[in-house]
């Protein structure tokens, strides 16, 4: 990394240019690394907008093995690829039949199998197969997102924004600017749309999407494969979790959108994607599309400084208390374990993600290496007085904002939090919320809170139960009150102040415990009826039934609407400072960058290949049937189905099998550039058929959301041999494998 520092230095001292202008085209850009002047990066590094792709780019791919062009991979006047991918739940999926069925990872699926899952039905452990469509049952909380066109709107988001406006003024100027553009797309349409912004802010694209709103389960294959590993496995290599499972899209007789009913139809998507069971080998082209979360390169240090040193560490000391009570509370009976289970495996998985990011932002030291980035520019500006008149007071400015932030963004945080774990608090706050919300006009309303917002709200409320345990629910809001206590006096939300005083030990405990117990006693945000009896209710007539979890939350909103209008200014500060940031580097490195992800449909690319993480350790590509049955302990999460060691063990496997391992693949490596979103992301060959789905990220690079390491930043993912053999084989899954296009055509005994 040094090496690569002080060549930067060296080129940029060396070659006077004139100020870089970020392209309206971005697909024009070529991706230059972060601090590594003119070299470019590794073809593997880069989440492509799939709706400005350039020949140029393309051109390297089908060197590299791509035997597509760019009308098969994005064209609005035709079918692609593109078409066949779904924003879905919290990752991806793919549609792979002429008939609705979707493909992705069983953590994507998860929710669903969740929330249709009691004692007597356990679909999370057992898994879950529809012998015929009448048998799919609905995916309690899931739509998919069809993408109908991207556009670009910059000029129409920033054109009343001036340099007079302050902070908090300049992001409600975005922000209305976004509201209306997005109503005015979806006015008399059956679309949803949003708009995202890109290079912190720069651009701006209007993204429109069929939303499909009857999403039906398939097929998921028991815990012991989908989960296989567990939480010890999560993020690890080799692995060998069956992370698949399959879903179906619906839509009304009229092939518009419509919620659930029996007359229902599968919908009948442009493109579906076929399966590949060719082999795999070392240096194989490969190709992921998906919608990418988010991804933080082009930060500044005083980014990174905040994140290594304050945010990561208290957030994991945080997720590692969340899961510590649910554990304990869903230890006392099934019934809580299932209601709890989605909610632990999400903290459980974030807990370890920002465990890895911390250790990978140290060991790496990006602190360091962005403070040597930051001096060179400096030195660079100095001697250039036209580009210091613009861009020389950037980092300072960024500086002084997060030094404000990081005083209040503790109690936010917390407050979050709160009304994201605590079920009852969530509702209480959504009602409130929106009765409060209705009071002003549709467009000066915050996001998720407009009449678009309304079926999305009243579906979160009447699903609520599902994942709803008191005992835990009561212990996790004292927990939250309890930390928010021990803030400084300046920080402290006044209705916690208002519990706790000047208490602390034993009294504070006694006063938390005696408050949490008399709420939920009072309280019937707990009951469905009574809860979507208040949706609806003007903000008086709500707080006129003095149910004290609405009033407490009511309270608390009062400072969660300071913090975010202190969080909005700090938004709309950056959002004129980082474009600023970001076109300064690219004037350095004599180019331009390919954007961060922000959840909109990316094309990657890489190819197939292992790592060495650290000395006299190297890892193959690929694991194998042999090595799930050498984990089993018959205990989980290395518990093994017997009939799955059956047919490890007569060799039953099939056409499944590779050449080289004479033995069905599990999971396999490759380059590309993926992050949390992408999960259930088909990756496909040169031909665009499916060889896997991506599912993970290998622990050694999960910072690779703020930093590519190319030697080490790998993709994990599920074999699509796999995927077929389980079908087959395990779950006798005929008809479902008979949807399905497979090349080389199976020829099943």
């Amino acid at each position: 990394m040094q090496e690569r520092i002080e060549r930067f230095c060296r080129v940029i001292k060396a070659r006077p240019r004139t100020l870089f202008v970020l392209p309206s085209f971005v697909g024009l850009i070529l991706a230059l690394t972060l601090v590594g002047g003119s070299s470019p990066v590794r073809a593997a590094e880069g989440m492509w907008l799939v709706h400005a792709l350039e020949k140029n780019q393309l051109k390297k791919w089908q060197k590299a093995g791509l035997e597509l062009n760019i009308k098969d991979l994005y064209n609005p006047k035709g079918s692609d690829i593109c078409d066949a991918v779904v924003k879905l739940g919290g990752g991806t999926g793919s549609f792979v039949s002429p008939n609705g069925l979707i493909v992705t990872n069983h953590h994507v699926a998860f929710g669903a199998l969740q929330r249709s899952s009691s004692v007597k039905s356990d679909y999370m452990n057992d898994g879950f197969l529809a012998e015929t469509r009448a048998d799919e049952i609905p995916a309690l909380g899931y739509n998919a997102y069809v993408l109908e066109g991207a556009i670009e709107v910059t000029k129409e988001v920033l054109g009343d924004v001036t340099e007079d406006l302050s902070d908090k003024q300049r992001h409600d100027a975005i922000e209305a600017a976004r509201k209306k553009i997005v109503a005015d797309a979806e006015k008399g349409k059956d679309i949803d749309a949003e708009v995202r912004e890109v290079y912190g802010g720069s651009q701006y694209y209007l993204y429109t999407y069929l939303k499909i709103k009857d999403i039906r389960i398939v097929y998921a294959p028991p815990s012991t494969i989908g989960v296989y590993g567990g939480e010890i496995d999560n993020w690890m290599w080799p692995r060998h979790t069956g992370d698949f499972s399959f879903l179906r899209a619906y839509v009304g007789p009229d092939g518009k959108s419509a919620e659930f009913a029996q007359e229902n139809v599968p919908y009948q998507p442009r493109k579906h994607l076929a399966f590949s069971t060719a082999p795999l080998k070392r240096g194989d082209f490969t190709m992921v599309v998906g919608y990418p979360g988010t991804t933080m390169r082009y930060r500044s240090s005083h980014s990174i400084d905040y994140n290594v040193n304050t945010y990561y560490p208290a957030a994991i000391e945080l997720y590692e208390d969340m899961i510590g009570i649910l554990e304990e509370e869903s230890q006392k009976d099934r019934d809580a374990a299932i209601k709890l289970a989605s909610t632990i495996r999400g903290l459980a998985n974030g807990h370890k993600n920002n465990q890895g990011m911390l250790e990978g932002l140290k060991k790496h030291n990006l602190l360091a290496a962005k403070l040597e980035e930051e001096k060179a520019l400096r030195d660079y500006l100095s001697t250039h007085p036209d580009l210091a008149k613009d861009h020389g007071g950037v980092l300072d400015a960024i500086g002084k904002h997060y030094q404000e932030y990081v005083a209040y963004a503790e109690p936010y945080r917390m407050l979050r939090w709160m009304s994201y774990v605590c079920s009852a608090m969530g509702s209480a706050r959504t009602l409130y919320k929106w009765s409060a919300e209705q009071e002003k006009d549709d467009i000066d309303r915050d996001e998720g809170y407009m009449a678009r917002d309304e079926e999305a709200v009243r579906r979160r409320l009447e699903l609520a139960d599902l994942r709803f345990n008191e005992d835990a629910d009561k212990r996790l809001l004292a927990y939250f009150i309890s930390k928010s206590a021990t803030l400084a006096k300046g920080q402290r939300p006044k209705a916690i102040s208002a519990i706790c005083g000047e208490l602390s030990g034993d009294a504070l405990e006694k006063a938390i415990v005696e408050f949490v117990d008399e709420v939920y006693a009072g309280t019937k945000v707990t009951d469905k009826e009574s809860r979507m009896k208040m949706f609806g209710m003007s903000k008086r007539d709500l707080l006129a039934g003095n149910d004290p979890m609405i009033e407490f939350a009511a309270k608390l909103e009062v400072t969660r609407e300071e913090l975010k209008d202190r969080s909005e200014s700090f938004d709309g500060a950056l959002s004129k400072l980082r474009p600023k940031l970001i076109a300064l580097r690219a004037h350095y490195s004599g180019g331009a960058l390919y954007p961060d992800a922000n959840r909109t449909m990316r094309l990657s690319v890489g190819k197939i290949d292992g790592y060495s993480p650290r000395d006299a350790v190297s890892y193959d590509f690929m694991t194998t049937l042999g090595g799930v049955i050498e984990k089993d302990t018959g205990e989980e999460p290395f518990d093994v189905p017997d009939k799955l060691k059956e047919l490890a063990k007569t060799k039953d496997l099939g056409d499944y099998t590779d050449p080289k391992a004479k033995d069905v693949p599990v999971c396999f490596l490759s380059t590309d550039d993926v992050t949390g979103g992408n999960s259930g992301s088909a990756i496909l060959n040169g031909k665009g058929e499916i060889i896997g789905l991506v599912f993970d990220g290998n622990y050694e690079a999960i910072s690779a959301d703020y930093q590519v390491i190319p030697e080490l930043t790998r993709t994990i993912n599920v074999d699509s041999r796999y995927i077929l053999f389980i079908l087959d084989k395990f779950a006798g899954a005929s008809g479902l494998l008979d949807e399905l296009t497979v090349y080389p055509r199976l020829s099943r005994r």
